[in-house]
């Protein structure tokens, strides 16, 4: 037996008497030894405690509450049953719109717990229920009544969930009838009205636009259902933001029914005409587009009502589950007033997010998981997401048995503690039902809860694909299964809602107004043409020059403010002396990397502009630099400087994130999207460690505005440094995001100094909410955290700004002499210049740092090798092997620049992997890489 039964009634109250004296005795025998108790007793002990009863029990009229000596295992087997009812009757609920799945009712049937009918007649419903409903009198009744609830087109789990009051609460909901609550007669027609529409716009453009994709929500119509009652709960509740995110299947009939996206827009995408030529007059309906565009089922837009509750659907990749972590990263910021301060104010209750998965996804894709098991931390949580499975049983051509392991799809959320409803598609006001109750959860205890919309798919994955090739008997079953449309036309025919003559006017009425916007589409495009989208001239430009420079006056208040701690606490005493050292620090020009970091977060902060910072270990940050939050020794007490700061006008938050790549990744990605004027961060633990994020750079990042026209400010900072540490400690791969760059779609930094590292930031946090703005993909160190030639001085951060290209100090002074010019980026320009130290004996080199890989400064390297007459060669130096780092994308620019002189690589050779695995062999090639660079 389990302990799923909760608000039950104790069966103790079958007992009186004798029976009852028995009873007490083994409890009193299961509190010394209950190995000598009766298993089964030993549960009922287990759940509803001691048999000690206080009050009277009022017994049903006819029904005794004295079982009979030898019956009392009577009682024990019909809790049993009843706890298996609400345990086990999703395996026996009809929840199958084809009716192709054999349902499980072994758990559920009399004789598997020796009960008869007349045995349950005999006993109380006080067993089953603390308040029986007022139609059950008896045991039978009740078993009965519990059927009806727990195997009708409903399907219920949720004995998994920790909380008591949580599962308490949820069968309080289903058993005390409140999700049998009829729609109204005007309620019913609406969702015939809706089915109808959502039905014909496939319909419609299956005909009109013959073979073109369309990825339909065909056999799964209740989903529109379904989003339009959580809409209509979240403006009752007066939320201000409702963002959706989806995979392609249906999209088009949400964006269309849901975003009310206008049929003519809708049409005008599959008629090759710009859609731009219907935005609704009122301005309610917002959309961005890129300049090389999608196609139409990855698009998204958003729908402002007229309370002011804006509903979202994101735009998204063919990676489906991809977006659940943009949508709550996202959501999480709709819901923060980062306007003050110290933390943001966080208003769970202002948005919600509405993830709509695929089943085959749901079970196969990890980011799934990883979405669930930051939900509940601090940093990412979003006071609840509702997820649906818009479940059509089949993955492309693959069954549910090739494509998982599980009873259901949505069995992975059951490891998180998150309640599971499955419901028939075919059943609409089930489907409402059961939306109710998901966001009647989510806003009474902020938690993720899952709906499981089962139903199926009629077509192939696509139009053009046939599924009887590969399904043959379950598209026999779907070629002669009504639409949900027909069923619930008939069903409200049935209860003389509507007459049959009604429900075909309605059709008629609404394909006929389709067929309208079509033809006034073809008017229009014939008319005015098509144009084409240009990417924007703030795009297509560079960075403008802005002023990053803070003034020593400034600097010295800030410092002193992040070392003013609070009367009586007392950080680790080595951190203390440490953090004490930056007075020093600032005075004598030897400010490291962290020390840079954080004046500049705070010069941010005053600028207005919050900071959102998050990554595994980004407190303290992987080389202990950092230290953004300090903890008392004593206590444990936290202190966060950042929120100290003399006229800071934002908020700061930074986070330790899951040991989660991809998900977290996209939660900052999605929180950026929403709040542009946040300066957001991500850091990878090592830079290497981002291969696991790489379908976020891929799709979202480094392509979302090109595509979709959404821009991002979003920050990427990768370790990096080949040290000795083996290959996943090395290399942040560099080479990736240069691949990924054009069309300034990003800025690469590797910076050598915490000088320009300060000014890259300050020019970041600069160009956020304007059209120019771009993602910032920052390769930073580990060694020159702390190495004294990276070092700054006050001088650097006020009156300088950030450098695309470096000389480097005490070389090139005799421009005739130099014949060569070594360039390189990043921590190998700092080995170049420990080799060089002065300059003296060098006069024949120069050494340039490019610090902004991407764009690549070609410009101003012109300028400065022109500078030299005599120069014969140009010797890119890099720490990579010669297939990874920069190398392959700087040889075009350097082909270019060189005007003839000879172009040489100096590295390590083509590797499999990103670096030596043990330090003896890493001294060696680093050593060479050096000694090659400047031999003659």
């Amino acid at each position: 037996m389990s302990n799923n039964v909760l608000t039950a009634g104790s069966p103790w109250s079958a007992f009186s008497g004798p029976n009852l004296g028995y009873v007490m005795e083994q409890y009193d025998l299961y509190l010394q030894s209950p190995e000598a108790v009766d298993p089964e007793l030993v549960a009922l002990f287990q759940q509803f405690g001691s048999p000690m009863i206080e009050g009277e029990y009022t017994v049903a009229e006819g029904v005794t509450a004295d079982v009979q000596p030898g019956n009392m295992k009577k009682v024990f087997a019909a809790v049993q049953l009843a706890d298996a009812i609400r345990s086990f009757g999703h395996l026996a609920a009809d929840v199958y719109p084809l009716k192709d799945r054999k349902l499980d009712t072994s758990k559920l049937e009399l004789n598997t717990y020796g009960l008869t009918e007349a045995d349950l007649t005999l006993l109380p419903a006080s067993i089953f229920f603390t308040i029986p409903p007022a139609s059950v009198s008896n045991g039978k009744q009740a078993i009965d009544f519990l059927r009806s609830i727990y195997t009708d087109k409903i399907g219920f789990e949720y004995g998994h969930v920790e909380n008591k009051n949580e599962r308490e609460w949820i069968q309080a909901k289903i058993e005390s009838g409140a999700l049998k609550q009829s729609l109204t007669v005007e309620e019913k027609k609406a969702v015939l009205e809706r089915l109808t529409r959502v039905e014909d716009f496939e319909k419609f453009i299956h005909k009109t636009f013959v073979g073109q994709k369309r990825f339909s929500i065909e056999g799964l119509d209740s989903l529109v259902v379904l989003l339009d009652e959580l809409v209509k709960n979240a403006d009752e509740e007066k939320m201000r933001f409702l963002q959706i995110g989806m995979a392609h299947r249906g999209r088009l009939n949400v964006l269309t029914h849901v975003v009310n996206k206008p049929y003519d827009m809708m049409f005008a995408d599959f008629a090759h005409v710009p859609n731009d030529y219907f935005f609704p007059e009122d301005g309610s309906l917002e959309i961005s587009k890129g300049w090389t565009g999608d196609v139409k089922y990855h698009m998204g837009a958003t729908h402002t009502k007229k309370s002011g509750l804006k509903v979202k659907l994101a735009y998204n990749p063919s990676h489906l589950e991809v977006v659940s972590p943009v949508i709550t990263g996202s959501t999480r910021a709709a819901q923060e007033d980062t306007t003050n301060p110290g933390m943001p104010k966080f208003e769970p209750k202002k948005a919600l997010a509405v993830l709509v998965h695929g089943d085959a996804a749901f079970a196969g894709e990890g980011i799934v998981q990883e979405t669930f098991n930051y939900a509940n931390t601090n940093g990412f949580s979003t006071g609840g997401s509702i997820h649906i499975i818009s479940n059509n049983m089949i993955g492309f051509t693959t069954e549910h048995f090739d494509s998982r392991s599980t009873q259901y799809s949505s069995d992975v959320a059951k490891g998180y503690g998150i309640p599971v409803i499955h419901v028939n598609a075919d059943d609409p006001e089930a489907v409402i039902q059961v939306a109710k109750l998901a966001f009647e959860y989510r806003q009474m205890f902020g938690k993720d809860i899952l709906i499981d919309l089962i139903g199926y798919r009629r077509f192939g994955h696509n139009e053009t694909d046939d599924p009887t090739v590969t399904n043959p008997l379950t598209y026999l079953i779907v070629s002669k299964h009504p639409t949900v449309r027909d069923l619930y036309g008939k069903r409200l025919v049935e209860e003389g809602i509507v007459s049959e003559e009604e429900v075909s006017k309605i059709d008629n009425e609404i394909y006929a107004q389709m067929q309208s916007s079509y033809d006034h589409v073809k008017k229009v495009g014939s008319e005015k043409g098509h144009f084409e989208i240009e990417m924007p001239e703030a795009v297509r430009n560079h960075y403008p020059e802005v002023e990053t420079g803070v003034s020593k006056e400034e600097l010295i208040q800030i410092n002193n403010d992040l070392l003013n701690w609070p009367e009586g606490f007392e950080p680790q005493s080595k951190l203390a002396r440490i953090l004490n050292k930056r007075v020093e620090a600032i005075e004598t020009g030897k400010m490291d990397w962290g020390h840079a970091e954080t004046l500049a977060f705070a010069a941010i902060l005053k600028d207005g502009n919050p900071i959102r910072m998050s990554g595994q270990d980004a407190q303290r940050g992987t080389f202990s630099q950092r230290h953004l939050v300090l903890h008392d020794k004593n206590n444990g007490a936290e202190h966060t400087p950042l929120h100290h700061v003399t006229g800071a006008k934002a908020s700061f938050a930074v986070y330790n994130s899951p040991l989660t790549e991809t998900a977290i990744v996209g939660f900052e990605y999605g929180y950026n999207l929403e709040n542009d004027n946040a300066l957001t961060i991500w850091e990878a633990q090592f830079g290497d460690f981002a291969n696991m994020a790489q379908v976020m750079f891929d799709n979202f990042i480094s392509s979302a505005r090109s595509k979709w026209g959404q821009k991002s400010g979003l920050v990427l900072l990768l370790p990096n440094g080949m040290e000795g540490q083996g290959p996943e400690h090395s290399s942040a791969r560099v080479e990736r995001y240069l691949q990924l760059s054009a069309e300034n779609n990003w800025v690469v930094a590797n910076c050598s100094n915490a000088a320009n590292y300060f000014h890259l930031l300050r020019r970041q946090a600069k160009m956020l909410g304007t059209e120019a703005i771009r993602p910032l993909v920052v390769v930073t160190p580990k060694s020159l955290l702390r190495h004294p030639l990276a070092a700054a001085t006050i001088e650097d951060l006020s009156e300088g700004k950030f450098q695309e290209v470096i000389e480097q100090p005490g070389l090139g002074k005799n421009v005739k002499k130099v014949e060569r010019i070594l360039l390189g980026s990043g921590k190998v320009t700092i080995d170049l210049a420990e080799h060089v130290k002065d300059g003296k004996g060098f006069e024949n080199t120069h050494i340039l740092r490019v610090e902004e890989v991407y764009p690549f400064p070609s410009k101003k390297l012109s300028e400065i090798i022109a500078r030299y007459p005599n120069v014969k060669e140009i010797r890119w130096v890099q720490e990579e092997p010669k297939n990874q780092g920069p190398w392959k994308y700087v040889l075009e620019y350097l082909l270019e620049i060189a005007d003839g002189k000879k172009i040489k690589y100096v590295g390590r050779p083509e590797m499999s992997s990103t670096s030596e695995g043990d330090m003896d062999s890493h001294k060696i090639a680093q050593a060479k890489v050096i000694e090659d660079a400047f031999a003659e």
